[in-house]
């Protein structure tokens, strides 16, 4: 396995890729800021399009502000939209040979191990039935250990350097995100939420709802389990509360 220093110096850490000129502004935060944070301080007055990341080698954290047009209940998926387009993301850059899987409903796993999760945030008191001013959706995600770590400490963790991801920066990760879940957006405007379900449901854990049938229902995001005869739901709404 490549060593942390075989890593392309201080790549790492430099600017973003060019980004479609939707993304604006773009904000770079310095190592230990909080990215999901940042840009729902900056939602109100800044609007769709802006993108807050962080500049680090350890990690990918990245969240974009979103203007839908439906009510909170059915934008929530956008969070599933974000799961997908990491998915897609990394993907691009991974050995294809590597599975990387969902936990219901925001955790990622990368050849089992967790590597990072999803964040959806509304505005304070926007209701279920309300259309919010935006949201906010997030990917965190670790790339490697630090460099005196143990990567053993903890065989339910993993890295996404851990697994094989070592021919590509945390900076060109966020810039690929960013650009899927443009894609993954688009598709959901033109093709249903319909779409992004079925992506989602292709990388859910087995185990979730095993031995049931698995839908998403487009109304608000919720995980619906049909298994012999009898319906369960697990709201999304209740998962992701932040």
């Amino acid at each position: 396995m490549p060593q942390l220093t075989e890593l392309r110096g201080s790549e790492v850490s430099e600017g973003l890729p060019d980004l479609p000129s939707v993304f604006t502004p773009i904000v770079a935060l310095r190592e230990g800021g909080d990215a999901v944070e940042r840009a729902v301080a900056m939602a109100p007055q800044h609007g769709a399009g802006t993108l807050v990341w962080v500049r680090s080698w350890a990690r990918v954290e990245v969240a974009v502000v979103l203007e839908p047009e439906q009510t909170l209940a059915a934008a929530r998926p956008a969070l599933l939209a974000a799961m997908s387009a990491f998915a897609d993301a990394a993907g691009t850059h991974g050995p294809p040979e590597v599975p990387l899987t969902f936990d219901w409903p925001a955790g990622i796993r990368v050849n089992g191990g967790v590597v990072g999760a999803a964040r959806l945030i509304a505005p304070p008191g926007c209701t279920e039935d309300s259309v919010p001013d935006w949201i906010v959706v997030g990917i965190e995600a670790r790339f490697a250990d630090s460099a005196d770590g143990d990567p053993g400490r903890d065989p339910g963790r993993t890295t996404l350097f851990e697994e094989g991801y070592a021919d590509v920066t945390p900076a060109e990760l966020t810039a690929s995100w960013a650009r899927h879940l443009m894609a993954t957006l688009a598709d959901w405007q033109g093709r249903g939420v319909r779409t992004v379900a079925d992506r989602y449901l292709a990388r859910l854990d087995p185990a979730v709802g095993e031995g049931g049938r698995r839908g998403i229902d487009p109304a608000t995001g919720d995980l619906v389990i049909e298994r012999d005869g009898q319906r369960e739901r697990r709201p999304l709404a209740e998962a992701v509360a932040a």
